[in-house]
């Protein structure tokens, strides 16, 4: 699915100064490679129904096996081709109904697999190389299309006899841009994507909703042409495919880096994604791989030349047609509805049972997932009604849904971090505090999100779920995630519908003032101050900020907050505490030194595509704020911050094309000032501390009898005054965003 924002602009991930380093790096990290049980995720839930899967795989598998063995040493050209022929035409008519076998398919199917043998035989062919990407993709793109066919067209002692026993959907191959072996392949482009098509017999009776209206786009409604030799269309892609020479180590780590790379945009335009499929093939050995919010699995070999690793391989694909949409990785609470010609959106109540009767329906996306691994927090203007398909109507949506992937702990009911509780007692702890109106959403229900399985069981939709308890043993302490929806009233903008800088600092200070007003009256941290978790609202009074996104949030009467710092932020814009994750009691300081982070982002990278720079901007000293080496990252920040001088790097690195800029680089200067230098204590002052400092004046000649002294941490002396401190920094920004208001 796809809104008018799934190609909105985000400083934070478009202009990060290397997209595919920053991949390489997140695909070394997350990474459980030789997973067993991997192709599993993929089987139907019903064990009957399985059951039927697997001997039409076998079947399958038994075809292809016959041609491989067609293939025999000395055989000339033309009589490779009748043994060939005559084994598929035997075979198909196995497979056709009494009237329904036709030549040309015999000829179609010939050609594909006289294309794909040449990969699943080696030496078969002497113009072939198994070690040719080039070679490759074109083999696989035909062996995968090759099963699709064969997926409809059962055995004739095999045929369905129930409506679970017929196939969903096919999947089918696609070259996007032919990696050329006479340059070096571009990472930022797929070269090949499996897409899902939808059998029609799956409309059945329901007028709203088809078995795959899960699968369908906005985007792929719309097109014409879903699919472009030069480029891919990401709202309809169901899975990448990577092609490495050979399966070494690090070929195979680039293959799972590039699919860690396009994985980004899948999440960007799919709106209804809980994880992504892929394959890596090096050389003629495949692997299965599987993204969630923080695991990559990748399975062990298949080994496409052997009659063993064929039937594996196989098997998964065939899987993928006949399973449950949760197991493609798609939401099936979000689906398309035909009748109103929009998206519908389930909702579950405050005790986590989904409540069928409680849809809402899309009117736009806000918010979108802009990473491969994190909660993937994502958020829809929804509203009670089907949208009026008169286009004079006002359509607008009056509730906002977050959808995210937070860790949880426990049962849905011991969840103490689960964020509906905390909204909710963020609205009723500010209830009656007028001043605040429209900066918070306020709670309308929310919990843990439900999926069916094959038999009508709700379980609640957790990464445990999707992967299953033989994958989820093998990962260890992997912390649980779950799928979380709340339904708030409350409707903003992305933060790139800010107009200047003077609209931005308005935006920024409502954000802060309601900070402090829901730490003050509610005793609730925020903790992930972020570009994404402010929204933008417009009223007939004028522009105004909205803080969202309670997912990271703390009650800091609970005594163990301090040093729960799971997670907490999004890197460029994370507090030194956090990414150093130590033990310095977490205040609310560490939200205004993310808000100095992201001023200053956006003073460099821009807010929206008019504000972003022209230039290169990956040797700006500012780039080290998104290292995905936290300590590098944190090391970085407390050495930019230390003093005004060295600051000055950074501001020094704003966007002079953004109107008012030198302003803004005041006003930047100004809050850092607030907290980190405008103390009486010298211990408060700075962001740098040495622990071992010898003293200036020593009693002895030998240095090994100096006494070492330990210089505080500046920031843990002002966690002890962070009152006053923020007291401080928010009169600050109300004293910038008066002069700013006056000017709109």
């Amino acid at each position: 699915m796809e809104s008018s924002s799934s190609s909105s602009y985000s400083s934070a991930s478009t202009q990060s100064p290397d997209r595919f380093a920053e991949s390489k790096a997140l695909a070394a990290h997350y990474l459980k490679d030789n997973i067993d049980g991997v192709q599993a995720i993929a089987e139907h839930s019903d064990q009957t129904t399985q059951q039927f899967v697997t001997k039409q795989a076998e079947s399958i598998a038994e075809f292809i096996d016959e041609l491989v063995q067609r293939v025999k040493p000395g055989l000339d050209k033309a009589e490779l081709e009748n043994e060939l022929k005559a084994t598929i035409a035997a075979q198909l008519k196995r497979r056709s109904p009494a009237g329904r076998y036709t030549e040309k398919t015999d000829t179609d199917m010939f050609n594909s697999a006289v294309r794909f043998l040449k990969w699943l035989c080696p030496g078969s062919d002497s113009t072939f190389s198994k070690t040719n990407e080039k070679h490759i993709y074109p083999c696989f793109v035909e062996l995968i299309n090759f099963v699709a066919e064969l997926v409809v067209r059962p055995l004739l002692d095999q045929q369905p006899t129930s409506f679970d026993e017929k196939p969903k959907r096919l999947i089918r191959s696609y070259i996007l841009n032919n990696a050329k072996s006479d340059k070096a392949e571009d990472k930022h482009y797929i070269n090949m994507a499996l897409k899902c098509d939808t059998l029609n017999y799956t409309m059945g009776d329901n007028a709203e909703y088809d078995e795959d209206s899960y699968l369908i786009s906005e985007a792929c409604l719309k097109a014409n042409d879903e699919w472009s030799d030069e480029r891919p269309n990401y709202p309809c892609i169901f899975a990448v495919v990577e092609v490495q020479p050979n399966s070494s180590d690090a070929k195979m780590q680039d293959g799972f880096s590039q699919l860690v790379e396009h994985s980004k945009d899948v999440y960007r335009n799919q709106h209804n994604r809980h994880f992504i499929w892929g394959l890596v093939s090096g050389g003629s050995e495949v692997k299965a791989c599987v993204f969630g919010p923080n695991f990559l699995l990748a399975s062990q070999f298949m080994d496409v030349t052997s009659t063993a690793g064929r039937l594996e391989l196989i098997r998964f694909l065939v899987n993928w047609s006949f399973c449950e949409p949760s197991k493609l990785g798609y939401d099936p609470t979000i689906r398309y509805n035909y009748k109103h010609e929009c998206f519908a959106i389930d909702m579950v109540n405050s005790n986590g049972q989904m409540l069928t009767q409680t849809t809402y329906y899309l009117r736009e996306v806000v918010v979108i997932a802009e990473r491969v691994f994190g909660r993937h927090t994502r958020c829809f203007v929804v509203g009670e009604q089907p949208p009026s398909l008169d286009e004079n109507s006002d359509n607008s949506g009056d509730i906002l849904i977050k959808d995210a992937w937070p860790e949880v702990s426990g049962s849905a009911e011991d969840d103490m971090r689960d964020e509906s509780r905390l909204l909710k007692r963020v609205s009723d702890g500010l209830a009656g505090r007028s001043e605040f109106n429209g900066l918070y959403p306020k709670y309308i229900s929310g919990g843990r999100m439900q999926i069916q399985n094959a038999h009508g069981d709700s379980v609640d939709d957790t990464t445990r779920t999707i992967l299953g308890d033989t994958v989820w043993a093998q990962l260890g302490d992997l912390p649980l995630r779950a799928h979380m929806r709340i339904a708030m009233s409350g409707v903003g903008e992305p933060l790139e519908s800010v107009q200047s800088i003077y609209e931005l600092v308005v935006v920024i200070y409502d954000v802060m003032r309601c900070h402090m007003g829901i730490l003050k009256h509610c005793q609730i941290l925020h903790r992930d101050i972020s570009e994404a978790n402010i929204l933008v609202r417009r009223d007939d009074t004028g522009v105004h900020g909205m803080l969202i996104d309670f997912d990271h949030s703390i009650d800091i009467t609970d005594e163990g907050y301090a040093v729960r710092t799971e997670g907490a932020g999004t890197r460029p814009f994370m507090s030194i505490n956090n990414l150093e994750d130590n033990s310095t009691k977490r205040t609310a300081l560490d939200d205004w030194e993310s808000i100095i982070y992201i001023l200053c982002w956006l003073g460099t990278f821009g807010w929206n595509r008019a504000t972003q720079p022209s230039g290169s901007v990956s040797k700006m000293a500012i780039a080290s704020w998104n290292d995905y080496d936290e300590m590098m990252n944190a090391n970085s920040k407390r050495r930019d911050m230390d003093s005004s001088r060295i600051f000055t790097e950074i501001t020094k690195g704003f966007n002079p094309n953004i109107p008012h800029i030198s302003a803004f680089k005041k006003f930047v200067n100004g809050l850092r000032a607030v907290l980190i230098d405008d103390h009486d204590d010298p211990d408060m002052r700075g962001a740098i501390f040495d622990k071992n400092i010898i003293p200036e004046e020593s009693d002895t000649d030998d240095f090994l009898e100096d006494e070492y002294i330990v210089r505080l941490d500046p920031f843990v002396e002002r966690a002890k005054h962070w009152e006053s401190i923020s007291n401080s920094l928010l009169a600050k920004l109300e004293t910038y965003a008066t002069v700013c208001k006056k000017r709109l």
